[in-house]
């Protein structure tokens, strides 16, 4: 996983708990990174959900709530350091529909080492589906930055979220009439 990926959900900790709390949930963990993140490093996802884990047991917040706002904050700052992928957009579905063919080939261009999770997506009108699909589970985080796309642009979508069969993640976004 993509070292931005740590740096980022550190400092969210940092904001929204302190920087007591990121040396707490780094010393609780066994990290073989021990907890040094570059935003251009390699680490295993397995850190993340260790850190995850510890911020869940410190803080009494259930662990994808966590993750789905980490989600949400993770595209607030993508969207900052990456204004390029935002650039010239203005509908939420029209990013999300964008985010496989578009946004992930532009980032296998700027980090070719990239384990990215696919996004299928099919839409009708003010429907949208998107199938995700990764070998690390990170579904809450998904849906996290699907509502954090959903702030940036400033629009409401109701979703709704499913296992599928195959072990893969359905959202169904649809505009409110």
């Amino acid at each position: 996983m993509k070292g931005v990926i740590f740096t980022e959900f550190l400092g969210m900790v940092e904001d929204r708990f302190s920087e007591n709390m990121v040396d707490d949930i780094i010393e609780a963990s066994d990290l073989p990174s021990g907890g040094a993140y570059t935003s251009v490093g390699i680490y295993d996802h397995g850190e993340i959900v260790q850190l995850v884990g510890a911020l869940s047991e410190r803080s009494g917040t259930p662990v994808a709530e966590l993750v789905k706002a980490f989600g949400q904050h993770l595209f607030g700052r993508l969207s900052v350091l990456h204004p390029e992928f935002v650039c010239g957009i203005d509908d939420a579905m029209d990013f999300l529909e964008s985010v496989d063919k578009v946004i992930h080939v532009e980032v296998l261009k700027l980090y070719p080492d990239a384990m990215l999770p696919t996004f299928d997506t099919q839409r009708d009108g003010d429907h949208l589906r998107m199938i995700y699909r990764s070998p690390r589970g990170m579904e809450d985080l998904a849906e996290g930055l699907i509502t954090g796309c959903m702030g940036h642009f400033g629009q409401t979508l109701h979703m709704e979220r499913h296992k599928r069969p195959d072990g893969s993640t359905e959202f169904n976004l649809e505009r409110p009439r």
